[in-house]
């Protein structure tokens, strides 16, 4: 078999002083290029998002969220139904109420199971995360479709937001924004 020969590359060799004459002799009719007075910013692309490894996580998150309450005695107002992460100011949560932040998404869970539900609710907040959005509305329902006309998904829905290290505040949504029926919830930023 033959030999292959590499490309491996060679120390420069030292310029003499002969053919340094012959260059500028070369060159010196030559106008250097104007140098631009702008600076180019490299472009900044949008960090990817793995799905194939949002899938393979899909079980896994869905089965990470308890259906535990930790309201034993639910308060008598939804507006008592609120979370702030311990250590947030309460400005945050004044700001949520108001609509300070701008709803980026919004994830409806109208007719699913609760297990569903759970699923989908996973994968909604651990894609938001990966986009980077701040506030989301999760539209859970009243209860008016379901058999005994109470709302089955409200309370664990809430439930699980608690339980996810990336929401760190939600409350119920103002009228405009679905009333009882929803959830503001904000985020962490990445």
């Amino acid at each position: 078999m033959g030999s292959r020969r590499r490309n491996v590359p060679q120390p420069l060799a030292a310029v003499t002083a002969e053919e340094s004459v012959t260059f500028r002799a070369a060159v010196q009719d030559v106008t250097p290029l104007q140098v631009s007075p702008r600076a180019e910013h490299p472009r900044v692309l949008p960090r990817p998002v793995a799905h194939r490894r949002t899938a393979d996580e899909r079980p896994a998150l869905a089965d990470s969220l308890s259906d535990h309450s930790p309201w034993e005695n639910p308060p008598e107002s939804d507006e008592a139904l609120c979370f702030l992460r311990p250590g947030l100011s309460p400005q945050i949560l004044r700001r949520l109420r108001r609509g300070h932040w701008g709803i980026q998404a919004e994830l409806d869970l109208h007719g699913l199971t609760v297990d569903e539900a759970r699923g989908q609710l996973a994968q909604f907040l651990a894609e938001s995360t990966q986009l980077g959005l701040r506030c989301v509305r999760i539209i859970h329902g009243k209860g008016h479709g379901s058999p005994q006309r109470e709302p089955v998904l409200k309370g664990r829905v809430r439930a699980w937001l608690m339980q996810r290290d990336e929401v760190l505040a939600f409350c119920q949504a103002r009228a405009a924004d679905g009333g009882s029926g929803a959830a503001i919830a904000l985020l962490r930023a990445t």
